[in-house]
């Protein structure tokens, strides 16, 4: 499937987005890829693989990033020959567009990187399908100027995600009217369920968070017709090298995509 039959079909149906937060070793990937195709399928959502190559603003320069961009893709295209899925994951600088477009269907600018126009730009140019996370410190409304940049750098398949707001110190918080706005703009707005239950920094050199919030946070979305859902999952999340604390157990996901079915 090329990349404007993947956007027509996001365009036409709910779409899960999910994997970990980081790939940790390829058997971990190729079991979550696995796992969560049955699920998706089961329930008749239309799902695309997550993982991130390299975590490149994690707090501590001591945390794990990821195994970088060429092992990363080697594993991330294992996951879309074998599972026949499509694939998304983060880019951090322009040097990386080319390589994500031979292997990658939608690349996702990150939410602090969303004002980068060098990255916007190169980004859009891959043809891919470009993701665009809302930063914590924008207003939906304002998310039209991040869009204009990949739209007038010739590239109309673009999605926006909302993934909270500060407020105070180490909190985030959604308004469930961001969504509403973003989605006056003609194009799939996606919920990052997990993320908006962080609580980035809170923990000294790592963020918090509490993954109880995520299933309210999914459902609140549907009610004001979010167009797809974006979950980080993981087997065992005590044990994950990035983001354990909002992520959600794997055996509870099945629950949590039937609450919003």
């Amino acid at each position: 499937m090329n990349s404007k039959e993947l956007y027509k079909k996001l365009q036409e149906k709910k779409f899960i987005l999910s994997g970990p937060c980081v790939i940790e070793n390829e058997y971990m990937i190729m079991h979550l890829a696995e796992e969560i195709k049955k699920i998706t399928e089961d329930l008749d959502f239309t799902y695309i693989f997550k993982a991130s190559f390299d975590k490149a603003n994690r707090t501590s320069l001591s945390s794990y990033r990821g195994p970088g961009l060429e092992e990363g893709l080697r594993i991330l295209e294992k996951v879309k020959k074998e599972f026949n899925l499509p694939l998304t994951t983060d880019i951090h600088e322009s040097s990386q567009a080319s390589a994500l477009a031979d292997v990658i269907d939608i690349i996702q600018v990150p939410a602090f990187l969303c004002r980068q126009t060098d990255l916007l730009i190169a980004t859009a140019k891959t043809d891919r399908i470009v993701n665009i996370k809302k930063a914590q410190f924008l207003d939906g409304k304002d998310m039209i100027h991040p869009l204009t940049k990949v739209k007038e750098s010739g590239n109309n398949k673009i999605m926006l995600t909302e993934r909270g707001s500060m407020f105070g110190l180490g909190n985030l918080v959604v308004d469930f009217r961001q969504i509403i706005d973003m989605k006056e703009f003609g194009y799939p707005v996606i919920m990052d369920v997990t993320h908006s239950t962080q609580k980035p920094s809170a923990l000294g050199g790592t963020s918090g968070g509490d993954r109880k919030y995520a299933p309210y946070m999914a459902k609140l979305a549907n009610a004001v017709g979010v167009d797809g859902f974006f979950f980080e999952v993981h087997e065992n999340p005590e044990e994950a090298l990035s983001d354990g604390y909002n992520m959600v157990y794997l055996k509870d996901f099945r629950k949590i995509l039937e609450s919003v079915k």
